[in-house]
């Protein structure tokens, strides 16, 4: 992939923030088309089910691990290179921050990239869901709420100076990483047979697994020929959704692909809504499902930010390279979100 006649034309910032469109177009079609929610996913698992929203998550999931490690088998990417295994990981962090991004997204009814996916469909609920998510995570990286997130993060951190690399700390083979993936996509094609889910479906679902692998690879081959430093990165919405807020906010924001990505997922959700004539105007029904949203959605900012990610962040771009606290701050969004449902919405289910 030949990017200097690109990067000389338009420049390096434009560059990244060029791919962070192309990243987000295609995880916003695919997410929208394919309804992929781990909120969903984990509620439905919760209540004793493997249906067919836990089958789209596995597929995702495992198609993001199975073109990421099948790039860097071919020299497309290199995990080791990417910023979130190249600096500290936060084990507290991604414990305590994942367990409230968990309880955060069953309040909200979607996680952060859900959010993002059906506001740009014409749900106001998940607009001012997403707006606080974005203020409360910019708050968390360096508002008020920054002392106390490092102050946790710092509780227990990755040796080394760098996070855990969790094929290399088991000494797994390199293959290792492309076996588990195809071994959970066997799992989520058994699973999707059995719920009947139709091929369009599967196919927009491993439309996102490889919207993250794409970002991965497009971010790695731009670091190879520009002249400064590029984060080596892809989908997640924690850190860009406060970015892409401060970058409307300050003139003296630059480009980056952050600044691409939100939009992105937004254009492409919203085009392919309407394209299906999907695209509806809802809002809350009433006084108690706002609060709980904007709570949920403030659990959500903090935890996010706290987790060195969100449900996309570090349950599947970070999953997706095998980033050890990523995989312990997925592991800990699934038991809030299910602790969650079953004290909240199960609880009250059953006494209503």
């Amino acid at each position: 992939m030949d990017l200097l006649p690109l990067v000389d034309g338009i420049g390096e910032s434009p560059t990244a923030a060029l791919f962070g469109l192309i990243t987000g177009i295609t995880f916003g079609v695919a997410a929208q088309r394919s309804r992929f929610c781990l909120r969903a996913a984990t509620v439905e698992f919760a209540r004793g089910q493997m249906g067919d929203k836990v089958a789209v998550w596995f597929l995702t999931f495992s198609t993001a691990v199975v073109w990421v490690q099948a790039a860097q088998m071919l020299g497309l990417m290199r995990a080791e290179d990417a910023r979130m295994m190249a600096v500290p990981g936060s084990w507290s962090g991604a414990i305590i921050g994942g367990l409230l991004f968990g309880v955060g997204m069953v309040l909200a009814r979607g996680c952060s990239g859900r959010l993002l996916v059906l506001a740009a469909t014409g749900n106001l609920r998940s607009v001012v869901s997403g707006l606080i998510f974005a203020v409360v995570a910019q708050m968390s990286l360096s508002g008020v709420l920054s002392p106390l997130r490092d102050r946790i993060a710092s509780l227990w951190i990755t040796s080394g100076g760098r996070n855990m690399d969790l094929l290399a700390a088991l000494h797994l083979p390199d293959a290792s990483g492309l076996i588990i993936g195809l071994a959970f996509a066997a799992l989520a094609l058994i699973l999707a047979r059995r719920n009947r889910i139709g091929a369009r479906r599967l196919v927009f679902g491993a439309g996102v697994g490889f919207a993250v692998a794409l970002g991965w690879v497009l971010t790695y081959a731009l670091s190879t020929v520009a002249f400064d430093p590029v984060q080596i990165e892809s989908a997640t919405f924690t850190g860009p959704s406060a970015n892409t807020l401060m970058f409307f906010l300050d003139r003296g924001s630059v480009l980056e692909f952050d600044i691409g990505l939100v939009p992105g997922v937004v254009l492409g959700s919203f085009a392919a809504s309407v394209l299906t004539r999907e695209f509806q105007f809802q809002g809350f029904d009433n006084a108690a499902t706002m609060r709980r949203a904007m709570v949920g959605a403030a659990f959500m900012g903090f935890g996010g930010m706290l987790a060195g990610g969100c449900a996309i962040g570090a349950g599947v771009t970070g999953g997706s390279i095998f980033v050890g606290t990523a995989w312990l701050a997925l592991f800990c969004m699934w038991i809030g979100a299910m602790v969650t449902d079953l004290l909240v919405d199960q609880r009250h289910t059953a006494t209503a």
